[in-house]
């Protein structure tokens, strides 16, 4: 299923466009600090020293695909906001930077952790992934590959919408 950024609802199985980004992405390229008080500027910019492209021809529904350390860096919390804004709708990578990964989830970003897998896929290609079962495929390939799962607690919030939302939930029962 082809979700976008502007349809938030929870989905186990996402089909998108990849992205290819290498190790040690940190969250600076991804919201870079000089535009950190002009969001529309900022979006503008995001990713712009790993693609100069990516910020303009990025779509809704899109999903990067990293090497090692995806989000190292500071505790920006506009670093998965910026992605997800932009139309990202999930990030796979052999690993991630703690605070990166807390955040997301808190932002209900899916994120997996496959080893190795920056090397399986090219900019381009057609990916599906099961995020419950930690698998990825990539369709213009036909090899599959299987992650990292995430645990239920983080699932839970996927599925809530975020940490806000599961809060505002739970506070109403």
């Amino acid at each position: 299923m082809k979700i976008s950024r502007k349809d938030k609802k929870y989905s186990d199985v996402l089909k998108g466009k990849v992205w290819v980004f290498p190790d040690n992405v940190d969250t600076d390229a991804i919201s870079p600090s000089q535009y950190i008080n002009d969001p529309k500027e900022m979006a503008k910019h995001t990713c712009e020293t790993i693609n100069k492209d990516f910020a303009y021809k990025v779509q809704d529904g899109d999903i990067i695909v990293a090497g090692r350390n995806f989000g190292c860096g500071s505790s920006r919390e506009t670093a998965p906001s910026i992605l997800q804004q932009k139309g990202i709708v999930a990030i796979i990578a052999e690993s991630f930077a703690r605070i990166f990964y807390r955040s997301s989830f808190a932002l209900a970003l899916p994120l997996l952790e496959i080893n190795d897998i920056s090397k399986e896929f090219k900019t381009g290609d057609e990916i599906e992934i099961n995020i419950p079962n930690a698998e990825a495929s990539n369709l213009t390939t036909g090899k599959k590959f299987k992650g990292t799962k995430v645990h239920p607690i983080l699932l839970n919030l996927l599925k809530a919408g975020g940490l806000e939302k599961q809060i505002i939930e739970e506070l109403k029962k």
